[in-house]
């Protein structure tokens, strides 16, 4: 496939995922003395085809994947896969974020493992820092914290699944 420009990308994921595509923005930044530009596509997709998004962008071009990371939003949990297309082309990459929303009703998303091996580690670190349930995970052990860590309490959430009980406050 030709190299796509940023809006060119958010076209080729319109067209092919149409109304599940929730939004888009594309974010642009200037660095160094020569004022390069660097770009970053931010793309929501509705949760039932958040893995056909990443393969889509493997149809772009193989992504870098460098990590998935979440936002405890209250009534749900925003969760965003970083990626990188053209990786390696000096001043040609692009970011992407692919996001997914889950309603703490229902906190499962499919792994990404199978297409993307690499995502093992930080799949394994949303399950037990957010408490997302990785469906189809090739290995779902605890990486980061102990095993004697309470069941049921994820140190990135806000709510009442939070770490606030396990905290010492030292100005008391």
């Amino acid at each position: 496939m030709k190299r796509l420009t940023p809006e060119e990308i958010v076209e080729y994921f319109n067209d092919k995922l149409k109304e599940n595509i929730k939004d888009t923005k594309i974010e642009r930044k200037t660095a160094g003395k020569k004022k390069n530009e660097f770009c970053t596509v931010w793309l929501k997709v509705d949760k039932s085809v958040f893995k056909d998004a990443v393969r889509e962008l493997c149809g772009i071009d193989f992504p870098h994947f460098a990590v998935a990371s979440g936002s405890d939003m209250g009534d749900y949990i925003e969760l965003m896969y970083h990626f990188s297309v053209y990786y390696g082309e000096r001043l040609k990459e692009i970011s992407i974020t692919i996001s997914v929303d889950l309603p703490k009703t229902d906190l499962r998303i499919d792994s990404i493992c199978d297409i993307i091996p690499g995502a093992l580690i930080s799949e394994r670190e949303i399950q037990e820092m957010l408490g997302i349930k990785v469906e189809g995970i090739p290995d779902n052990r605890r990486i980061f914290l102990p095993e004697d860590f309470p069941e049921g309490v994820y140190p990135w959430r806000k709510d009442e699944k939070g770490p606030q009980n396990l905290v010492r406050d030292m100005y008391e």
